[in-house]
């Protein structure tokens, strides 16, 4: 079907939730779907018009279909949760097609049939892949305004973040000399023990490779006891694994959806809007 590239993604979204338990963190199973199909970082680096990874869009669409089919729920923003009937959906190819043709001539109908009011905003929008969905608008607005903030700006918005998440005495050491460590603090883990951390803050739009992990555990060896890494932009599947390698420090990265998800979480430069979906089985009564 015309603009439906995204449909093969459909049941491994609907597979990994399964064997999940039946929900997920969104960022989570966006990665887990990604290495079930051995999607490559040169795939990954593919972009559509609104300069987002393609094959993420497309996995977002198959979860936006799998929605406006009853088959997960739209409760809890950032996490992918199946219905009960998704729990026990199982799709062929011909399930498949015939899902997203049901949803697509369901929407088209409602679009048509019921008159739009200035107060309502309508979850459903297109149906093109290389389109945005409305999370992904709302986290590449995000990431662009803070792709747009100079370095110092960047840096003091991460040190409120990680404030707000629980880190304490956070002092910013980036500048001349400061060998890749942005920034450090403390970890309170109880009454009586406490991890240092160092931070480092890269404003990427690009994906952040193997050898910056590197560098940046090198820089941190006898000055603290943790590390993390805070990109707009994105890790290799070959930094992650660096990130974690036995044997060393292991150092904990936040990519660009992460970001977004906590700033989200901690309203952080965000105000909650109410959004509005058309519930069809209201109206049918007045039909």
């Amino acid at each position: 079907m015309k603009g439906s590239e995204f449909a093969k993604y459909i049941n491994p979204v609907l597979k990994t939730l399964q064997a999940n338990g039946g929900a997920g963190n969104s960022t989570k199973v966006i990665e887990q779907v990604i290495e079930s199909l051995g999607i490559t970082d040169a795939e990954l680096a593919q972009t559509n018009a609104s300069g987002e990874s393609r094959i993420r869009n497309q996995i977002q669409w198959a979860r936006f279909y799998l929605f406006k089919a009853g088959l997960i729920d739209n409760s809890q923003r950032g996490i992918w949760r199946l219905t009960n009937e998704g729990l026990e959906k199982v799709l062929s190819d011909q399930d498949v097609f015939n899902l997203v043709r049901s949803v697509q001539e369901s929407s088209k109908k409602s679009v048509e049939t019921i008159p739009k009011k200035p107060e309502l905003k309508f979850i459903y929008t297109a149906t093109e892949d290389d389109t945005a969905t409305e999370d992904e608008e709302h986290s590449i607005e995000l990431l662009n305004l803070i792709q747009k903030l100079p370095p110092n700006g960047f840096e003091k918005l991460c040190k409120r973040l990680l404030t707000e998440i629980g880190i304490n005495e956070i002092v910013i050491t980036g500048g001349t000399g400061d060998q890749g460590i942005d920034g450090k603090g403390i970890v309170q883990l109880n009454d009586v023990v406490s991890l240092n951390i160092v931070f480092q803050c890269k404003r990427y739009k690009e994906t952040v490779s193997p050898h910056h992990v590197r560098d940046f555990r090198g820089a941190m060896q006898g000055r603290g006891e943790k590390g993390l890494i805070i990109t707009t932009g994105r890790f290799t599947k070959e930094a992650k694994l660096e990130a974690n390698r036995d044997g060393v420090t292991p150092i904990e990265l936040i990519d660009g959806d992460r970001l977004v998800e906590l700033f989200e979480k901690h309203h952080l430069g965000l105000k909650p809007v109410t959004v509005f979906e058309i519930d069809q089985e209201f109206f049918r009564g007045f039909s």
